[in-house]
């Protein structure tokens, strides 16, 4: 046998190819990392556990230098280090803030002093870190009009949403930006543009880290929990990692210990939350493959495209189904339709004679193998509704990306949705397709 053919070798390779694959490539010889670590080491911060490095899938990370083991601290943080609204008071926007009325709500704060900075460019005390920030972002904000069309449409009505709060939030904020002339010889207009304002908003936005909410009276109300963490905001999302993550008040830094393991080389994570994709999309600009949180959301037009036209209390149900908080939040999963969606089905379909058990169908009681096996009809009939819907958008995305050149990246990230959502319809079917089975 010659030599690198046997058994032993084939595994050899494969752990090899694995490992790879979630192998990332080193950065921290980059002029603005090697910029950062000199800041950061001048406030008291120098890490020997993690290295930024860019990976496969993910993007630009923090790799490991070592193996972690449980319970591992992976980054502490000094106070110094971070960006709050304390930073901003304490610098030339200070007095402006605290003589402003009304008051500044916390998030205006942050942005504003992100501008300012951004502007002051070599003048920055912060360059380091703005250095490494994104030049733009991919949250639906950003995106151009005619992609966010092509979102599923709960996700297009909260981007268009969050898009107009944000224009409004914009506009109420230029009597303050007027206010700020003095410490500027340029026109404020010009550095305190909206496009400027969305950059920093989505900094903000997508990169923060939460804080034990304080009280000034220079701000209002809203709360202030915003910090943003140079370095540890490398760190990218994964839905299976678990950490701890506060800041602890008796060493005045912001700490990261991990819940599980890491092997040296490999990407660290850390978990922003239990998002679906959606969210994810909508607050991060990001999709998570095989994301186990990922839904498919099921409106209420949808529920009284399937029912039956004839039913005289529908109008009933629907007010039932409203009143007991069943309307939203309906969906399909990795394993099949939500016990919501199958619950408000199962009232839907009630025949005349069992609706005076709608409380019971609420509760999670069976009211006849009939009604059972009619709101999993209707469910498959659902998803695959959906399964088509989904098929022919990523067709739609198809073709968009041979004609628009320039939205290719924004288009891309858009058809990752579609794409999970359709892996999600399909597993909801075979599920749906194994229950039904039980039925015949």
């Amino acid at each position: 046998m010659k030599k690198g053919r046997g058994r032993t070798s084939r595994i050899r390779r494969r752990k090899l190819f694995r490992s790879s694959e979630s192998r990332g490539v080193n950065e921290s010889y980059k002029p603005e990392f090697i910029e950062l670590k000199k800041w950061l080491k001048e406030r008291k911060f120098e890490d020997m556990n993690l290295t930024p490095a860019r990976f496969p899938g993910t993007g630009r990370g923090l790799m490991s230098k070592i193996s972690l083991q449980e319970g591992q601290m992976i980054i502490s943080l000094p106070e110094s280090c971070l960006l709050t609204t304390d930073t901003v008071i304490r610098s030339y926007l200070g007095a402006y803030i605290a003589k402003w009325q009304p008051p500044l709500s916390p998030l205006l704060a942050l942005c504003t002093f992100l501008v300012a900075e951004k502007h002051a460019g070599d003048r920055s005390v912060w360059k380091p870190y703005l250095e490494v920030l994104p030049k733009a972002y991919t949250c639906p904000v950003c995106l151009e009009p005619e992609v966010v069309d092509l979102l599923p449409k709960p996700l297009k009505a909260k981007a268009r949403e969050q898009r107009t709060r944000l224009q409004e939030f914009f506009t109420s904020s230029r009597d303050f930006f007027s206010s700020l002339q003095p410490l500027f010889s340029e026109a404020v207009e010009s550095i305190f543009s909206y496009s400027a304002f969305l950059w920093a908003w989505c900094t903000v936005n997508t990169r923060a880290v939460y804080m034990k909410p304080r009280r000034r009276r220079c701000f209002s109300a809203e709360p202030d929990t915003y910090a943003l963490a140079p370095y540890l905001d490398l760190l990218n999302h994964s839905p299976d990692v678990q950490v701890k993550a506060a800041f602890n008040e008796e060493t005045r830094c912001y700490e990261i210990r991990t819940v599980s393991s890491c092997r040296k080389h490999e990407e660290v994570f850390i978990c922003y939350g239990p998002h679906d994709n959606q969210r994810l999309l909508l607050e991060y600009g990001f999709v998570s493959i095989h994301n186990p949180h990922a839904c498919v959301y099921v409106s209420k037009d949808i529920l009284v495209k399937y029912l039956p036209s004839t039913d005289k209390q529908m109008k009933k149900k629907i007010s039932i189904l409203k009143d007991h908080d069943f309307i939203e939040n309906l969906t399909f999963g990795w394993d099949g339709p939500s016990w919501r969606l199958l619950t408000a089905l199962k009232l839907l379909y009630l025949e005349a004679e069992e609706f005076t058990c709608w409380k019971k169908v609420l509760l999670g009681e069976i009211i006849s193998d009939t009604n059972e096996k009619t709101s999993l009809d209707v469910a498959q009939k659902i998803c695959r509704y959906f399964i088509e819907e989904t098929n022919a958008m990523l067709q739609k995305v198809s073709r968009m990306k041979a004609e628009e050149i320039a939205l290719i990246n924004q288009l891309t990230l858009v058809e990752t949705l579609w794409t999970e959502e359709l892996k999600i319809l399909q597993a909801s079917a075979g599920i749906l397709n194994n229950l039904q089975t039980a039925f015949t």
